[in-house]
């Protein structure tokens, strides 16, 4: 909270007046400048014509019980207009008449308090005139509910945007959420002795957090029973807030949840908020949280990192920090799932180290590739067709993704059992997956399965070794038969990921077959695909494991994925060179017309 009251601070200019929040209005009653008389406009517009609504920060306040109080000005036509609540036949019953009426009353009170104490602004008079001469004076469409909202103009002013009009509805709400009796002391947030709040007085918006429940408004600070508080203390007696600090704090919030930039909305559950200390934030930081990221730009921010100074260093002389605030909602109560407050150098060393561990070389554009956070996520769900199969990922995995990523973690142990179990079931390994994969085992704490983006010709981990095997073994296949309905991936993939030994040792000697058409048909190419499948075979022929464990199947699938790669590029680089050598064939043949 003192984070966000400090950002507050410096958008203070950006944020609605105290207790003021953004509402669509679905009526105006404009009131006569004599204020003898008013007609109401309709300003409701259908779903397909959003772009419509008018909408404007108005008095706000989290208010219950079934003597709720009116808002100042702006408020429901059940308070401004006295319009009864309706059954769903349309009856309405003498409870929620007299209520209706009620609900007026108080409204006109609060209005002509406001109205009274102002003698310097005719349209304060003219509200004044108005609710003075008894209940409101308008003629009531039969399409009004008493649940539209309703905002109050004189002439071309809004009244509620009057100085006067703000500083009566601070005071207010200061005075509600005070409590029974005025208790002051030591603010925890601002640490200064003030006023102190009974009970916060903005929740977060209905369903500005994502939630797999019923969505419902949020307190951030809420504690309504003996249970829940010290010593069985409710409300705020242990917790001292101050009004100020507690209302710009939940301003700052629910303008957080509200912006485009600062937001990161999961698509299953929770919400990532995120800012920094000074204005103008990196753009290292917009770019993570964007959904498709400038390759440029990370090979920049990795680059940047990879000649920066070292951390103690870099602290000591960039005194900007980053700040995310993640949240759930648990009925009517906001759920903090992780606070991060650390230097700025340090969380785009962070971003730098996620996208280096994760990075995959395309061997088609001889470029590494990089992958947004929902998509590393997404590839853990079902492949269908031609796309994942959307809400397919593992609930929460975004989440524990993005945690990893901001803290410099390892990501969660059930990513690659997950992983893997889509790898068999789909027998699909595309740059998605590939990139989880190797982020995961780049995190590893054994430095054995930290793997190079690229073929590494070096290595002599088994496992990676049959999975390069493997796509030799394939290349052999589609080589010698190019349009087989049935590959060797698709019917010895996950076998020979599980149990390398008896499958390759059975695929190599298949093979001999493929190099004999190829001897026949493609001299060449069988003598460097044969070359190629023996320096392989030769390394690990001694060693073929008989099963492998998680991680070793990770490595397995990224050797192969390496090696296929590599012989894309291989063959790409072939075809360029056989193309670049016929026109230049052409042009120093001679000129047969002229000979």
């Amino acid at each position: 909270m003192q984070r966000l009251t400090e950002y507050g601070d410096r958008i203070a200019d950006e944020l609605p007046a105290e207790f003021y929040r953004e509402k669509q209005i679905h009526w105006v009653l404009d009131i006569a400048e004599d204020g003898m008389s008013a007609k109401l406009l309709n300003r409701k517009v259908p779903g397909r014509q959003r772009d419509q609504v008018l909408s404007m920060p108005v008095p706000y306040v989290q208010r219950s019980g079934t003597k709720v109080p009116p808002y100042l000005l702006v408020d429901t036509a059940e308070f401004v207009l006295g319009v009864p609540k309706k059954a769903k036949d349309g009856s309405v019953t003498e409870k929620d008449r007299d209520e209706a009426w009620r609900r007026h009353a108080a409204y006109r009170d609060i209005a002509l308090r406001w109205a009274s104490g102002v003698e310097d602004e005719p349209e304060a008079q003219a509200a004044r005139t108005f609710f003075a001469a008894g209940p409101a004076r308008c003629n009531l469409p039969e399409e009004v509910e008493a649940k539209d909202t309703v905002a109050l103009m004189v002439g071309t002013r809004w009244l509620h945007q009057l100085g006067s009009a703000q500083q009566l509805w601070a005071q207010e709400v200061r005075a509600r959420k005070g409590g029974g009796t005025e208790r002051t002391g030591l603010c925890l947030v601002c640490g200064e002795h003030r006023a102190l709040l009974a009970t916060i007085p903005e929740p977060v918006k209905k369903g500005a957090i994502p939630t797999a429940g019923g969505s419902n408004e949020g307190q951030l600070i809420s504690i309504n029973a003996p249970a829940q508080g010290r010593e069985g203390a409710t409300q705020l007696v242990n917790t001292p807030v101050c009004h100020r600090c507690g209302g710009r704090a939940m301003a700052v919030l629910n303008h957080l949840v509200t912006s485009d930039r600062h937001r990161r909305r999961f698509r299953d559950d929770g919400v990532l908020l995120w800012w920094t200390k000074k204005p103008e934030p990196d753009s290292a930081l917009a770019m993570f949280f964007d959904d498709q990221p400038d390759p440029a730009d990370i090979a920049h921010l990795i680059d940047a990192m990879n000649n920066a100074p070292t951390p103690a260093a870099a602290q000591r002389t960039d005194a900007d920090a980053f700040y995310a605030l993640s949240l759930g909602l648990n009925n009517a109560r906001l759920v903090v799932r992780d606070w991060i407050d650390v230097p700025l150098p340090a969380a785009k060393a962070n971003l730098a180290s996620w996208y280096a561990d994760h990075g995959v070389w395309d061997g088609w554009t001889g470029q590494t590739r990089y992958f947004p956070l929902w998509q590393l996520a997404l590839c853990c769900g079902r492949w269908q067709g031609e796309r994942y199969a959307p809400d397919s990922a593992p609930r929460g995995l975004e989440a524990e993704l993005l945690h990893s990523a901001l803290h410099g973690t390892r990501p969660p142990a059930r990513a690659l059992p997950l992983l893997l179990q889509r790898v068999h079931a789909d027998r699909r390994v595309d740059p998605p997956r590939l990139a989880l994969l190797r982020l995961l085992l780049n995190r590893s704490p054994d430095p054995q399965d930290h793997l190079m983006p690229q073929l590494d010709k070096d290595s002599d981990d088994p496992a990676y070794l049959c999975g390069r095997l493997f796509a030799v073994l394939e290349s052999v296949q589609e080589t010698a038969l190019p349009n087989l309905n049935t590959t060797l991936r698709d019917k010895y993939f996950s076998t020979a990921v599980n149990a390398p030994s008896i499958t390759l040792r059975r695929l190599f000697a298949d093979s001999g077959a493929h190099f004999k058409r190829l001897r026949r048909d493609k001299p060449a190419a069988q003598k460097a695909l044969e070359k190629r499948l023996f320096e392989i075979y030769s390394k690990v022929s001694d060693d073929l494991p008989g099963h492998l464990t998680d991680v070793q199947q990770g490595r397995f699938i990224i050797g192969y994925s390496h090696q296929r790669h590599e012989d894309m590029a291989r063959r790409q680089a072939a075809t360029e060179r056989k193309n670049a050598a016929v026109p230049a064939q052409s042009q120093t043949a001679p000129d047969t017309a002229t000979a």
